[in-house]
């Protein structure tokens, strides 16, 4: 169906046939060292940054590592869109050990909880992200450890070594750690290459505002534009506005971008039009007829949507230079993934089912750290279970829902339970249930019910600021109700299902 080039071990039936040694760090590093690999627009002016020079700052951190880690130990990376930031995650590559990022906007508790149940000792950082770790770590400042020229040897690593840990929010307990080996970033390069018309025309230049700190930065963009040779726009936007990104695709020559739906929403509705670019794609939930249209009006391109999660990413994808999309559809199996919709027994069936992933996608993870259990039930025998629902259409698979209650808003997954157990910290709370609440702009919007404990107080601004203070800014409740009780199962689990009823009758 796709016409894909240059992705080794991909065979021609869709097949994977991985060579027995596999390092990410050396095949995003295999380009010419005078080709260019990142454009920084961090700094004020515009700074080209070459093969060569990436791996020189490679090496340099990767040397700092060799005498102080030992094969499979955790290296954070809290660092924003920067060639650091590319350099610190190649360079624990390089060294064999496992990179975890780690996002500027967590606070102390949100950080604490994924470096802790990470076992980090050291991370890669800058004066913003040591002030933020504080005791959590050994911070190591990235641009200061230096570049003396001696080249560091990849570690003898194999594709299921281990190589990053990636935490993705659920709907019950702590956020969970998908653990992927170094087949990870193969197993993108399919997905990604086709989600924009074959990645790697000439000219290409590719760019997200999303965070290289998320799997959709990071695997989406950065590391698969280094291994196909195709420069990447490295920039700091401290917010998203439509007018910046207008700006910053203008100054960097952007030709192709992964734009999370809330940004596409947010040009829309400021009426701005891009121009000069050649590829868009997009990715998190279903975008819709009248967005479509509008990309072909206001991009110049038609949108190409994907499908993923961070345990098995890249599955299916939309691709406009081979076929006319279907609104409300996330496009056809990607070449090396075989998806299905399962029924409860794992049989696939062509009604409305749950979206499942066979065994042996290169982009699957290995395990959640420290999970056997969760790990376990993530499969239902030899699928993989996404925990979205959704039915064929022939060979394009419809979305019609999550079947979980993660919460999407502005591009972000946030797990209700993070935030809950945050929120019964609060010494006036006595329980709270969270939900999403439809929205118009960000998909969803985080909304908490809570209860007070008899006699206590607490307004709405005060728990707001309680959760941003403690979590990642975004996931703070956009809303707060109180209420004198929540619905509750016999066995005392808050029924979601009934506050999202309560959130829509509140819209109507």
């Amino acid at each position: 169906m796709h016409q894909i080039r240059n992705i080794p071990g991909l065979q021609t039936d869709g097949s994977w046939d991985l060579p027995g040694r596999l390092n990410m760090a050396a095949q995003c590093l295999a380009q010419p060292a005078d080709a260019l690999a990142l454009i920084d627009m961090t700094t004020p002016a515009r700074r080209d940054i070459s093969y060569g020079e990436l791996a020189a700052m490679t090496d340099g951190l990767a040397r700092y590592l060799l005498n102080r880690i030992q094969p499979g130990d955790r290296v954070g990376v809290l660092l924003s869109q920067s060639p650091w930031c590319a350099a610190a995650h190649l360079a624990v590559w390089k060294a064999g050990g496992i990179s975890v990022p780690l996002f500027k906007l967590f606070k102390q508790d949100a950080l604490a909880s994924r470096a802790g149940d990470a076992g980090v000792r050291f991370v890669f950082t800058d004066a913003e992200g040591a002030d933020l770790l504080g005791d959590l770590a050994e911070a190591v400042m990235a641009d200061t450890v230096g570049i003396d020229g001696a080249q560091v040897p990849f570690a003898d690593t194999e594709p299921d070594t281990p190589a990053v840990l990636i935490y993705t929010s659920g709907t019950t307990g702590s956020p969970k750690g998908a653990l992927h080996g170094h087949r990870v970033l193969t197993g993108h390069l399919p997905g990604v290459a086709i989600s924009h018309d074959h990645l790697g025309q000439l000219d290409d230049v590719l760019w997200t505002p999303a965070d290289w700190t998320w799997i959709g930065g990071l695997f989406d963009v950065l590391m698969p534009g280094l291994a196909l040779g195709v420069p990447v726009v490295a920039a700091r936007l401290d917010k998203f506005t439509p007018e910046g990104c207008a700006e910053l695709i203008a100054q960097a020559g952007v030709r192709n971008i992964f734009f999370p739906p809330t940004a596409l929403r947010m040009l829309k509705a400021a009426g701005q039009g891009l121009s000069g670019l050649r590829s868009v794609a997009s990715g998190g939930e279903p975008l819709g007829a009248e967005m479509l249209a509008w990309g072909r009006r206001q991009l110049g391109v038609t949108i190409n949507e994907f499908y993923g999660q961070t345990e098995c990413n890249m599955v299916a994808s939309s691709c406009a230079a081979e076929f006319e999309p279907r609104p409300g559809c996330i496009g056809k199996a990607v070449p090396g993934h075989e998806l299905a919709v399962i029924d409860a027994a794992g049989n696939p069936t062509q009604g409305e089912g749950d979206v499942a992933i066979r065994r042996g996608s290169a982009s699957m993870l290995l395990e959640y750290w420290n999970r056997p259990e969760e790990t376990s039930a993530k499969f239902r025998g030899d699928w993989l279970v996404t925990g979205d629902r959704g039915i064929w259409e022939g060979d394009y698979l419809r979305f019609v829902g999550r079947e979980d209650d993660v919460i999407t808003s502005g591009g972000y997954r946030i797990g209700p339970a993070e935030i809950e157990d945050c929120l019964l910290t609060h010494p006036s709370v006595a329980t709270v249930g969270v939900i999403g609440k439809p929205d118009e702009l960000r998909t969803e919007i985080v909304k908490a019910y809570v209860v007070l404990k008899p006699g206590a107080s607490a307004s709405e601004r005060e728990l707001q600021d309680y959760v941003k203070n403690r979590l990642a800014h975004y996931s703070y409740p956009r809303e707060v109700a109180f209420l004198d009780a929540l619905p509750m199962t016999v066995t005392g689990k808050v029924i979601r299902k009934e506050l999202k009823a309560r959130a829509a009758g509140e819209m109507n």
